[in-house]
């Protein structure tokens, strides 16, 4: 069996180090925040884990496990400010990934549980190690492993460079149509990262920023390793930018068409 921590289901997923700020006003997620703020103010479990919705948008009018996606991202508390009525408004940022086992629906506490399994970011020692080897292993090269892992991390210090400028381009496209609400600071924030030489955060904070489908989203989510994250937002986002380009389009996620379920 895996752990079980609270669960809140989402339109779009959360990424690790990204802020995610909520409004909350239902019941059930008032009580999850009070049992949260029952923990001393520095437990590290103050968090609960976000998923985004596969299907439906009541999640427990269908069968739970069905209606989400199997990856998610913890959210961990920030900031609680409690409201008059009851709510809460908090800031959270995005920390351990996991994957879903089960999903766990009941009366006391009335929101969502799940069990789950951590999932480990492969380090970035490794998949040096690791396209070392595919460099060393090329027929016409023989190179010494401190070299060839050297550069495997050059290449990778390319492949976030690479990415930062594709994201800065595609940024003035989609300001360009107006349908980017937040332009300048997400390109603020992507050139800050680059030149922070952290291309994880970098990854991060693309998967989070552009606009993709979600299950574009799931699936640099679900990567573990930070090149493959790195190489699939390239590829995406070149997509994208031929799309801007050409069509003048950008995806539309599907909750924007969202109804309220019914019986039939």
């Amino acid at each position: 069996m895996g752990e079980l921590i609270p669960l809140f289901p989402l339109g779009q997923p959360l990424f690790p180090g990204v802020v995610l700020p909520l409004q909350i006003f239902e019941p059930r997620y008032r009580r999850l925040m009070r049992d949260l703020l029952s923990l001393p103010e520095h437990d590290d479990r103050r968090f609960f884990g976000v998923v985004a919705i596969r299907q439906g948008w009541e999640v427990e009018r269908v069968a739970p496990a069905a209606a989400l996606y199997d990856i998610g991202c913890v959210a961990r508390l920030q900031r609680v400010q409690p409201q008059r009525d009851g709510g809460f408004r908090i800031v959270t940022v995005g920390g351990e990934r996991f994957r879903l086992l089960d999903v766990v629906v009941g009366e006391d506490p009335p929101y969502l549980q799940a069990e789950v399994e951590w999932l480990a970011e492969e380090e970035a020692a490794e998949e040096a190690a690791g396209d070392a080897e595919s460099v060393a292993d090329a027929p016409s090269l023989t190179l010494p492993d401190e070299i060839a892992t050297s550069v495997a991390r050059g290449s990778l210090d390319l492949l976030s460079h690479g990415v930062g400028e594709l994201f800065t381009r595609y940024v003035a496209e989609v300001a360009a149509l107006g349908a980017g609400t937040h332009g300048d600071g997400v390109e603020a924030a992507v050139r800050l990262a680059a030149a922070a030489d952290d291309p994880a955060a970098l990854s991060w904070l693309v998967a989070s920023s552009a606009l993709l489908t979600t299950e574009d989203r799931q699936a640099l989510l679900a990567e573990s390793a930070t090149r493959r994250r790195l190489a699939a937002e390239s590829r995406l986002l070149r997509r994208e930018l031929t799309l801007l380009q050409e069509l003048s389009a950008v995806p539309a996620p599907l909750q924007q068409f969202a109804t309220p379920m019914t019986v039939n």
